[in-house]
C-alpha cells in the first residue's frame, strides 16, 4: 500500500512522534526494573545498537560498493530493490530499540548535556530512517523499473561499475527519469551519512562511559589496596608493641 499512496505513511509517523513523546514525558510511577530485567534489557539495547551500526556500516562500505563494481547494472538494481526497504525498515527499528530502552533508564529529569546531545541524536537517527523507507525509497524503486524497462528496451543496462545510456542518452523522457532518480538517491544517501554519524556520535559517548568506568573501578582498587596496606602496617604496629 506505501508504493501508491502516503497516507498509511502519514499514520505511521504520527504513531512514532507519539510513542518517542511519551516515552520523553516524565511519569512518577515510572517502572524500576528488577536486576534480571536490567540485565535483559541492557542486553537488548548493547545487541541492537551493535547490530544498527554493524549493518550501516556493512551496507554502506561493504556491500553496497562491492556489489556495484562486481554485477551488472540492472542486477545491482534489482538488489538494491530488494535490499533497500529492509534495511531502512530494521535499522528504524534498531534506533526506535536503541532510545526507548535509553530513555527508560535515563529519565528526562536526570538529564545532562551529554545525555541530551545522545537522545536527539538518537532521535534523529530513528526519524532519518522511518522519513527515507516512508517517503524516499517507494519512489526510487519505481524510478529503478521505469529505468530498467527502457534501458532493456534500447539494449543497456549490462554494464558494469559504470552507467552508459547508449542511445538513451538523447531522450528527454529517460533523461528525466534518470536525474530523477539520482536526486532521490543522493537523498538517501545524505540521510544515510547523516543517521550513521549519528550512531558513531551515541558510540562516542559509550566509549566515554566504559573509559571513566574503567577509571572508577581502577581508583577504587588502589584505594582497596592502600586501605590493606594501612592495616598490614597497624597490625605490626601492635604487634611490635605487645
Amino acid at each position: 500500500v506505501l508504493f501508491y499512496t502516503t497516507q498509511p505513511a502519514h499514520v505511521i509517523i504520527i504513531a512514532a512522534v507519539l510513542c518517542v513523546t511519551s516515552a520523553l514525558v516524565p511519569t512518577t510511577d515510572r517502572v524500576h526494573f528488577s536486576h534480571p530485567q536490567s540485565r535483559a534489557a541492557a542486553f537488548i539495547y548493547l545487541a541492537s545498537f551493535v547490530m544498527h551500526l554493524g549493518a550501516q556500516i556493512w551496507m554502506t562500505f561493504v556491500s553496497g560498493l562491492s556489489l556495484y563494481f562486481a554485477l551488472p547494472r540492472h542486477t545491482f538494481g534489482e538488489v538494491q530493490r530488494i535490499l533497500f526497504p529492509r534495511y531502512f525498515t530494521i535499522n528504524a527499528c534498531l534506533s526506535l530499540t536503541t532510545l526507548l530502552i535509553f530513555v527508560k533508564h535515563h529519565p528526562i529529569h536526570t538529564w545532562n548535556t551529554e545525555i541530551a546531545i545522545q537522545v536527539g541524536g538518537m532521535s534523529s537517527a530513528f526519524f532519518l530512517e522511518l522519513l527515507i523507507r516512508l517517503y524516499l525509497t517507494p519512489p526510487l524503486l519505481r524510478l529503478i523499473v521505469q529505468k530498467n524497462i527502457l534501458e532493456r528496451a534500447a539494449g543497456v543496462g549490462n554494464e558494469i561499475g559504470v552507467h552508459n545510456p547508449g542511445p538513451l542518452k538523447h531522450c528527454p523522457h529517460y533523461l528525466k527519469i534518470h536525474q530523477a532518480f539520482r536526486r532521490v538517491h543522493v537523498y538517501i544517501a545524505m540521510g544515510n551519512m547523516l543517521t550513521m554519524g549519528c550512531t558513531v556520535l551515541h558510540l562516542h559517548y559509550i566509549a566515554k562511559a566504559k573509559r571513566a568506568s574503567y577509571q572508577a573501578d581502577e581508583c577504587s582498587y588502589k584505594t582497596r589496596i592502600e586501605y590493606s596496606e594501612i592495616r598490614l602496617e597497624f597490625s605490626r604496629y601492635y604487634v611490635q608493641e605487645e
